[in-house]
C-alpha cells in the first residue's frame, strides 16, 4: 500500500479514553506496527482499516492485552495496560467489552444461559456488581440483554441452534451483561451473510452510541467502514496513513486499505472471549 499519511484533528479537548504512543510490534522478523500514536476521546466510533497483514487486529489484542507491545505504551481508562498483572488486569479487562469474529459461545447451553455464563466468568473480587446480584437479578438483566439484541424469543434455545447472525447478536448482549466502558469489535460482521453483517453492525453502533460508549472496530467492508464511524484510522507501512472523519472520506481514497493484502502474518493465538 502506498497511501500517504493524511490526518485532521479529531479528538478535540476531551481526554482520551484510549491513548497509544510508540506503538511497536514485530512478528519475528517482520515489524508490522512501528511508532504509531492514537487517541480516541469517550464516546467516538472508530473504524480500523488496512489490507491484511498490517496490524489491525493485533492492535485491538493489544489494547486489551491479548498480545504483548514490543515498544510504546497504551494507556485505557487511565490504567496503562502494560503495567497491570493479576487481579488489576482482569478487573481492567472486565471493563473492556469484546466482540471478535468467533463467537465462541457453549453450543450445548441456551442463548441465555450463555449470557449468564459470560458474566459469571468474569467476576474479579468481592465488590464486583455481578456478584451483588441475586441469581434471579442476574438472569432478569441477561434477559434485558437478549432482549436489546431482538433475541428476547431465543433465550431458551441452544447456541448451536442459532444462525450465524443470531450466534453474533447472543456474543453481544454477553458483552453488553458485563456493563462495559468501552467496546473493541474485531471483524464482528466476518463470515456472515451481508445482510447478516450489516445487521449485526447496525446493533452494534446504535448500542454503543445510545449508551455513549467507545467503539472500536475492524472492518474489511468500506460502506461499514464508513456508515459505522466517527472516524475512520487506516493502517500501512507500520503506521497510520490514514486520520480523518467518516464524512469526509471518499471512496477513491479508503480504496487501497482495501488492495494488495501484505505478506501473512503468523497466526495469533485463539481470542479469549471476555463478555
Amino acid at each position: 500500500m502506498t497511501a500517504h499519511l493524511q490526518t485532521e484533528q479529531t479528538t478535540g479537548a476531551q481526554a482520551p479514553v484510549v491513548a497509544i504512543s510508540g506503538l511497536a510490534k514485530s512478528f519475528g522478523t517482520r515489524r508490522i506496527i512501528e511508532r504509531l500514536d492514537l487517541a480516541i476521546p469517550q464516546g467516538e466510533s472508530l473504524a480500523l482499516i488496512g489490507a491484511n497483514g498490517t496490524g489491525k487486529s493485533t492492535l485491538l489484542r493489544m489494547i486489551v492485552r491479548l498480545a504483548e507491545a514490543d515498544a510504546g505504551t497504551i494507556s485505557v481508562l487511565g490504567d496503562e495496560v502494560g503495567s497491570l498483572r493479576g487481579a488489576a488486569l482482569k478487573r481492567f479487562r472486565a471493563r473492556v467489552g469484546v466482540v471478535f469474529q468467533k463467537h465462541n459461545l457453549v453450543s450445548r447451553l441456551s442463548a441465555l444461559s450463555n449470557v449468564v455464563h459470560g458474566v459469571q466468568s468474569r467476576r474479579s473480587g468481592p465488590r464486583t456488581w455481578a456478584q451483588a446480584l441475586a441469581p434471579a437479578e442476574i438472569r432478569d438483566e441477561a434477559m434485558e440483554c437478549l432482549a436489546a439484541v431482538g433475541l428476547a424469543d431465543k433465550a431458551m434455545q441452544r447456541a448451536d441452534s442459532l444462525s450465524g447472525g443470531q450466534s453474533q447478536r447472543v456474543a453481544i448482549a454477553r458483552m453488553l451483561m458485563q456493563r462495559p466502558q468501552i467496546v473493541l469489535a474485531d471483524e464482528p460482521d466476518a463470515s456472515l451473510d451481508p445482510r447478516a453483517g450489516r445487521e449485526v453492525m447496525e446493533l452494534l453502533f446504535r448500542l454503543t452510541r445510545d449508551k455513549g460508549l467507545t467503539l472500536v472496530f475492524v472492518s474489511h467492508h468500506m460502506a461499514h467502514a464508513r456508515r459505522f464511524s466517527d472516524r475512520i484510522v487506516g493502517l500501512g507501512n507500520g503506521g497510520i496513513a490514514l486520520d480523518r472523519r467518516a464524512l469526509h472520506c471518499n471512496e477513491a481514497e479508503l480504496a487501497a486499505f482495501f488492495e494488495e493484502p501484505a505478506e501473512d502474518v503468523p497466526a495469533a493465538q485463539p481470542a479469549l472471549v471476555f463478555a
